[in-house]
């Protein structure tokens, strides 16, 4: 079992995988990368025959370094550190601190894997393994990862499961839930419950049965309620976690009905004509294609202001004749202007 601590603190509990798991594991994806990298040989025998020598030496060595470097590299990071043969036998590759591996882990991995196992027949992997505390190999150990068990059988059907939470759990508890006392619970209590519940699925049994029961024994010191007798300590926990999510959020409304309604912001309505404020002269700016409005005269005249007496009507005035123009006869002394005719004398 090796303890792996988290970013958060949290232990995980997982079972490592030893030497005969991890051998079985590394001979089947080979037979699987050897059988490939056999059968894409062939192929470009078959295709190159007209190539030298040397370009069919270097072909053959790029295939084997692809084979059996960057398709294994490859294969670990786009799975997470699963391979073919690890997913057999229930393994995965993780970081130390329980983290999924990232390409800069499995091309570590695949270089220095390459040389322990395939070029020095697995001797150095075999050695180192034998001897760490965790299986590591010298891959592992240059990259700062472990290799996991994912599948972790039951020892003999010992172990409790975890009973399902009943749907009227909280209503169960409905009174004395209402009745704790959260003020003693510190920050990161909460913190590491919550993690815990959100990561239960993941951890061996026995791990989450002994890390329940003491988040469950510390959770209820600090409020005064113990654990109800044939609960489980994790559905404890949950019910625990919900009524002060419940609380929070109840709060949380009661502070926003505290505040008021937010007032609707409406917009002030633009005048139709007169000075935009703001501007530099004062003066609307013209939009293009639309006409702006006249500006007011500078002083507007006054109403006049009614008076109390009735308005009387105005007398028509007599239309008067026009005066009769006298016809004036025609003056043959001078010529009409510019017509450039002269009178015979």
């Amino acid at each position: 079992m090796s303890d792996l601590v988290t970013g958060e603190a949290v232990v995980l509990g997982l079972q490592t995988a030893k030497l005969p798991s991890r051998a079985l594991a590394i001979v089947l994806d080979l037979l699987v990368e050897f059988a490939a990298l056999l059968v894409v040989t062939l192929l470009l025998s078959v295709a190159l025959v007209g190539l030298d020598g040397a370009a069919l030496a270097a072909t053959m060595i790029g295939m084997t370094v692809f084979f059996l470097v960057a398709v294994p590299v490859m294969v670990e990071t786009f799975s997470h550190g699963r391979s073919l043969g690890k997913a057999a036998l229930g393994l995965r590759v993780v970081r130390t601190d329980g983290g999924p591996v990232r390409f800069r882990h499995s091309l570590v991995r695949g270089l220095v894997g390459f040389f322990e196992l395939i070029a020095l027949s697995g001797s150095p992997a075999v050695i180192t393994s034998a001897v760490n505390s965790e299986g590591k190999r010298l891959g592992d150990i240059f990259a700062g990862t472990v290799v996991v068990r994912e599948r972790t059988p039951g020892a003999g059907g010992s172990a409790t499961p975890l009973p399902p939470v009943h749907p009227h759990l909280l209503q169960t508890m409905g009174p004395e839930l209402i009745a704790m006392d959260f003020s003693a619970v510190p920050e990161p209590l909460w913190l590491a419950v919550r993690q815990l519940l959100s990561r239960i699925g993941q951890l061996d049994q026995s791990v989450m049965n002994r890390m329940t029961a003491r988040l469950a024994e510390d959770l209820s010191a600090r409020i005064g309620h113990p654990v109800p007798p044939g609960l489980h300590p994790a559905a404890y926990l949950g019910a625990v976690l919900t009524e002060r999510q419940r609380r929070e959020w109840t709060r949380a409304q009661q502070q926003l009905w505290a505040a008021g309604p937010i007032p609707p912001q409406v917009p002030a309505p633009r005048p139709a004509s007169g000075p935009v404020p703001g501007t530099a002269d004062g003066r609307p700016h013209r939009v293009l294609g639309v006409p702006t409005a006249p500006a007011p005269p500078a002083s507007a005249p006054t109403a006049p202001t009614p008076t109390a007496t009735a308005p009387t009507a105005p007398i028509p005035a007599a239309p008067t004749a026009p005066a009769p123009v006298a016809p004036t006869a025609p003056s043959f002394d001078k010529p009409p202007a510019g017509t450039g005719f002269a009178p015979p004398s």
